[in-house]
């Protein structure tokens, strides 16, 4: 079962401000990604299971989150279905986010009072979710809405946290956009572990865009 609740994984994630993104099928390069995220301060990282057997490698990388990264906080993306949510949450996972709403989903992870993500595109979609217990609207894709969304949304919504993914980078221009529109976290995947990292093993180099990624974060929220 999971080891943080929702309410600890949204807390977690309002005060960090990056959730990254992941996946691989190599279990031991997993590991290394998941270390140097750690070392570089980063407390959540979103497992993306699209591959085959996914779950397998999901397993053995939050076994080792628990017993050598202690507050790691490991979750699953790209969910598309109660059952897959169920199997995630079975093996651990301390959030569940989907590239979708779904109603059922919300029901087992509720059910269980582990975060869960929707990919959200609209105000009703979003408004939908948080009747359903969403603590945390994923904005999905983010490129294609941008940070007037975002402005548009907490207009009339002023309680509504969104963490957008898809269109977000590491540059300050980019982050910068996203904070002042107001933003509660940011989702970032191939921007921050990228296929060159990956292919070189450039775990020190890893962990330093981590640490500097969230150094900025934390300077741009200062203003």
């Amino acid at each position: 079962m999971a080891q943080f609740s929702r309410i600890e994984v949204a807390g977690i994630m309002k005060e960090t401000g990056m959730v990254p993104l992941f996946y691989h099928p190599d279990i031991e390069l997993g590991k290394k990604v998941l270390k140097a995220c750690f070392n570089g301060g980063a407390r959540l990282m979103e497992f993306t299971a699209r591959g085959d057997f996914a779950q397998e490698v999901f397993e053995e990388l939050n076994k080792y989150a628990i017993d050598e990264l202690p507050g790691m906080v490991l979750g699953v993306g790209s969910v598309t279905d109660a059952a897959a949510a169920s199997l995630y949450m079975s093996l651990g996972a301390n959030f569940i986010v989907t590239p979708v709403l779904r109603e059922d989903i919300a029901i087992v992870c509720n059910r269980r009072k582990v975060l869960w993500s929707p990919g959200c595109g609209s105000l009703t979609e979003i408004a939908q979710a948080e009747e359903l217990g969403c603590e945390i609207v994923k904005l999905f894709p983010g490129n294609i809405y941008g940070p007037g969304f975002v402005k548009g949304i907490l207009g009339p919504q002023p309680w509504t946290s969104i963490m957008p993914t898809g269109g977000v980078t590491t540059e300050e221009t980019n982050l910068k956009g996203w904070f002042d529109a107001g933003v509660t976290c940011v989702g970032l995947g191939s921007k921050l572990i990228s296929k060159e990292v990956l292919a070189s093993e450039d775990f020190e180099g890893l962990e330093l865009k981590v640490k500097e990624t969230l150094s900025l974060i934390q300077k741009l929220r200062k203003g």
